[in-house]
Order: structure tokens, then sequence, then C-alpha cells
């Protein structure tokens, strides 16, 4: 493959959960809030916003909501949030004409927007020899969040990024192999799905059992039909609702 230096870095990536306590600093915090503010954007509408969690009872709160102890830090927790509310108070200056910002197209381009800048902050970081671990576990409880980060209506925190000073590199996960994720001008799962996952789930059980924490044993087949067939836990069932309750896909 050809390689160069962002290559080698993005080769490398695995999530890092135990940071040091040595803070970012200034200029690396205001670098990748940068990256992030320069993503690529849907129709240029930057329809998504960054919260700065410094408030260490409150990153506190949101590990609750995560169900993940290592949130509370050491490390600094960003919040990604969708974020069509600031268009609509932007509109409001020039139009009296109803808008439709809560529609499924608008909350994709923010969510589109905001996952976009998640990684490129998460490649900018580990650019510069920082760890990163990106958060879906605050969706865990989102209603929590909205009242913890005072979101209002027509927003949506997607995603949080724990960055920081890495104590410890742990190993890298095995992807699945090319033949199940990447096709050519259409969707072609290949005819011997058995025999790739025969091929791979010895791979992902050789790296859950050596490990260096939370060893255990375990496929990717089986993690996969635990992830089809369990009920959502927490409060994730109730996302669609919680999305309508805040003025998303209203009601035709």
């Amino acid at each position: 493959m050809t390689s160069n230096e962002t290559i080698t870095h993005q080769l490398a990536h695995r999530s890092i959960r135990d940071f040091t306590n040595e803070p970012l600093s200034a200029s690396t915090r205001e670098t990748l809030l940068a990256v992030a503010r320069q993503t690529a954007s849907s129709q240029y509408l930057q329809s998504f916003s960054v919260i700065s969690i410094t408030d260490r009872a409150l990153q506190a709160e949101i590990a609750r909501v995560s169900h993940q102890a290592y949130v509370a830090g050491p490390g600094e927790l960003l919040i990604f949030v969708v974020d069509q509310y600031r268009a609509s108070r932007v509109a409001a200056l020039h139009t009296t004409a109803p808008t439709r910002l809560g529609s499924m197209d608008k909350f994709l381009q923010g969510a589109a927007d905001a996952t976009l800048a998640v990684q490129n902050t998460v490649n900018a970081a580990e650019s510069l020899g920082l760890g990163a671990v990106i958060l879906g576990s605050i969706q865990n409880d989102a209603e929590r969040l909205y009242e913890l980060l005072d979101l209002p209506d027509l927003t949506f925190p997607i995603l949080g990024l724990l960055v920081g000073h890495p104590a410890k590199i742990v190993q890298q996960k095995p992807r699945l192999p090319a033949a199940l994720t990447q096709f050519t001008n259409r969707y072609a799962l290949p005819t011997e799905l058995a025999a790739e996952m025969h091929a791979y789930d010895p791979v992902v059980a050789t790296y859950y059992a050596g490990r260096d924490f939370n060893q255990r044993a375990d496929t990717f087949s089986a993690l996969l039909t635990r992830s089809a067939t369990n009920a959502p836990t927490d409060r994730r069932g109730d996302l669609f609702q919680t999305l309508r309750r805040h003025g998303w896909f209203p009601e035709a």
C-alpha cells in the first residue's frame, strides 16, 4: 500500500481510555478545535457545535450517563452536538416564514457534519502523539445530556470525544476483512460469508483472550449477534421520542 506519515498514524489507530494527568496545552486545545471547525460540511451549513467540558463535576455526571468511569478523566472531554438551533436563530433574523430545520434531512446533515468533525479531530490528536476515544455512550441517556448541557431544541448530543496524553498503548482491534466491507459498483457480500467469518472469528477470539485488560472468550459473530438481538439498554430505546421532544421530525 502507499503510505506516508498521516496514513501511518491512521492505520495505527486504537482507542485510548487511560490517560496521564498532564493536561492539553492551550495551543493544542485551540488547534484541535480549529481542526474540528475546518472539517468538510454538508452544503457549507456547518450544522454542528462542540462543547468543551472543563467542569470536573459536570464531566463526572457525563461519565455516569456513559456508565464508563474513565470518562470522568484524566483526559479532556468534548461533546459534539448536531445543531440546527443556531440556523433557526439566524433564519429568524431574516424571515418570518416557518423553517424545516427539524426534518430528517437536516438532522442527517448535522449528524454527518458532527461525526466527520469528531474523526477529523481524532486524526489531528493522534498526529500530535495524543490518544482519543469516541464516546457513543453519551446517548445512554440523551435527555439527561440536554439537562446537563442546557441544550436547546433542534440540537442533539451525538458523540463525545475524550482526548489526552496516553498512559499506555493498548493492542489494536483486528478489523473485518476487506471482502466483507469493500465492494465495487454494487453491494455484494461474498457467497462464502460463513467461511469468511470462520476465518475472522478466531482472530477476534485471540485478540480478546490476549489483550492486557478485560480478557474474555468472545468472537465477532457472537458480539454482532448479541447486538442484533438484545433490547436497547438504558434509555437508548427512547431516542426517537427524545428527538421528537426537542423539535426533530415533527409530525405532518
